[in-house]
């Protein structure tokens, strides 16, 4: 008898490799046995068995590190999902568009699309145990895509950081005995500014808050510039806070997810300790109860807009994080036999109840100021930047011990901000040093080099003028370009690769087959749902501003070559896969084209 053994890999294919169908888990090896007969005739025989547990997998490279625990995963994710736009965009949303019925198609959508992308990129990235873009060596021409949304992770983290500078500058700011954004007698302050304790300049337009004119006049110094083509140079002020975020980032993420899996138990746990200690303040407070029911306040005539549902469906898409690469990489560091199911359904929902709960916290302050300076909640209520760097601090300056609140609230912004720039940058890192293997063995390296280059490119949002590269920024970095990317990445997974093979995939993994609706989810829903909001995203696009200021023309162009840079990865490395296939075009497109719709 002769007894070989053969390692099993995945053929290189354009579109989805053949693979092994097995309910084992791993690798395997095929053990091809020879048995000579009495008569002379061989037979051959072939059976599958498990490999020597080895630390080195087949091609000899080290194994892949996982999580040193399971919570690790959960709170990277979490903490990542759950950022800033959880404080300041969903309760606002919710006030604008009917209230409670808002949660109407914001949980429709949920089911239909946020859920099933969530754990789409979950399983893919366990599976394959490697990042955004190795991931696709289960589909090769489709790689561009993980190019795609390494770059989308890459551009966001660009601005995303100068927003927890701020949060840092506001922290350091607040150790002192009067709040520096209280009166209108300080150095930076303008002849148009007034205390809200003069009602009468409420109405008037031209008057602007204390709280408003230290954000934009005494740590931004907008006043300095007259536009996005005169920037001056970074301050120093923001340029210090700026290191400060970049120096915590690369410690944080310099040793892999051994060290951001112990930093997270901070920074995704603290900002639900301090929602609850602000919760319990701004309850107490006169009028938070008219907030809380303005916040809560039912109008299901708001369904019949289909702006209240376009609203809906777009905070699903970004405020689960899907598309960034970041839950691909997270999940490829988990164990094989992880169940991600579940991890998905949990994560998910959590962030989703994390943005209701945010509200409570946000309307009862909102109602105290209403309440307090005699003025309708619509007066005071804003999302973005301006509610957390204007209307909650302002709120805040006018409690007892105003300096410990204020230190508490930006802890909590710091730290929402923080852990979603690691993903970010972990989705970065984990994509290219996956694809370029060379860099494992200098990760502490390349991460530097990562989060230089964020910093040197971040100095842009920190001048006089940067506002506005930080507008042109948040406009064209992650918005069309992000949806793009969650919809060729659907459309391979279930019409290329195959939602069949996927699901053989994940009960691989979990000892579970997704169950049909799942199915139907990733094969016909999402992909419909993620297509719809491409065309949503062009039909209702709007240029930029930054409140009266338009942008030039040729700063809208450049905001569009930074979009499309990104989205034009996923033709352009098609084309290199076709090109580079031995063999003739016509041959390679029939065989691509046949090998994919094959599969349905």
């Amino acid at each position: 008898m002769l007894t070989e053994r053969v390692p099993v890999g995945l053929m290189s294919s354009v579109v989805a490799p053949q693979k092994p169908t097995s309910n084992t888990m791993g690798p395997k090896e095929v053990e091809l046995i020879l048995v000579k007969e009495q008569n002379g005739v061989q037979f051959t025989s072939t059976t599958l068995v498990a490999p020597t547990p080895t630390q080195t997998n087949p091609s000899g490279e080290e194994e892949r590190e996982t999580w040193g625990k399971k919570i690790d995963f959960l709170l990277s994710v979490i903490g990542f999902a759950v950022d800033l736009a959880n404080v300041w965009r969903f309760p606002y949303l919710c006030y604008k568009n009917g209230g409670g019925a808002f949660l109407v198609p914001y949980l429709f959508f949920m089911v239909i699309a946020g859920m099933p992308l969530f754990y789409m990129e979950l399983a893919l990235g366990q599976y394959n145990r490697e990042g955004a873009a190795g991931v696709w060596k289960i589909c090769p021409i489709f790689k561009g895509v993980g190019f795609t949304v390494i770059l989308i992770s890459l551009y966001v983290g660009f601005y995303y950081n100068v927003i927890i500078s701020w949060a840092l500058f506001y922290l350091f700011s607040s150790f002192t005995g009067e709040l520096p954004w209280v009166h209108c007698n300080n150095t930076w302050n303008s002849p148009n500014c007034s205390d809200w304790a003069d009602n009468s300049s409420v109405s008037d337009l031209d008057k602007v808050t204390p709280a408003q004119e230290y954000f934009e006049r005494g740590v931004l110094h907008i006043q300095d510039s007259n536009g996005i083509d005169d920037l001056g140079r970074p301050r120093w002020q923001l340029t210090s806070c700026l290191a400060v975020v970049i120096v915590l980032l690369y410690f944080s993420l310099w040793k892999g997810v051994k060290t951001s899996g112990k930093v997270v138990w901070i920074t995704a746990t603290m900002p639900y300790v301090v929602l609850t200690v602000l919760l319990l303040r701004g309850v107490t407070l006169p009028g938070a109860i008219d907030g809380i029911k303005a916040y809560l306040s039912v109008d299901f005539l708001r369904l019949c807009d289909a702006k209240v549902w376009i609203e809906a469906a777009t905070q699903i898409c970004f405020s689960l994080g899907v598309g960034f690469g970041v839950l691909i990489a997270f999940s490829s560091y988990n164990k094989f036999s992880n169940n991600c199911y579940r991890d998905a359904i949990i994560t998910s929902s959590i962030n989703s109840l994390t943005s209701f709960f945010s509200g409570f916290v946000v309307f009862s302050f909102l109602g105290y100021m209403s309440h307090k300076h005699n003025v309708a909640l619509d007066k005071v209520a804003r999302d973005g930047a301006g509610l957390v760097f204007v209307i909650y601090p302002e709120a805040i300056a006018t409690l007892p011990g105003s300096s410990v609140w204020a230190v508490i609230f930006f802890i909590m912004l710091l730290t929402l901000g923080i852990d979603s720039a690691m993903g970010g940058m972990e989705s970065v890192i984990t994509g290219l040093i996956d694809e370029f293997k060379f860099l494992h063995k200098h990760r502490e390296l390349f991460t530097l080099f990562i989060v230089v280059a964020t910093f040197l490119i971040s100095l842009f949002c920190v001048t006089n003028g940067g506002m506005y590269v930080f507008t042109l920024l948040d406009h064209f970095a992650a918005g069309t370009s992000i949806l793009f990317g969650v919809l060729i990445e659907a459309i391979g997974i279930a019409w290329f690769y195959g939602v069949d093979r996927f699901s053989d995939d994940i009960e691989e993994m979990i000892g579970q087959r997704p169950g049909r609706y799942w199915r139907l989810c990733w094969k016909f829903v999402s992909p419909c749902f993620l297509l719809f909001m491409v065309v949503v995203s062009f039909a209702t696009f709007n240029p930029p501003n930054y409140g009266s200021y338009m942008f030039p023309p040729w700063a809208n162009m450049v905001g569009w070559c930074l979009a499309i840079s990104s989205m034009s990865m996923v033709p352009l490395y098609a084309i290199y896969k076709l090109c580079t296939l031995p063999g003739k075009f016509c041959d390679i497109k029939y065989s691509v084209l046949f090998s994919s719709f094959s599969l349905l």
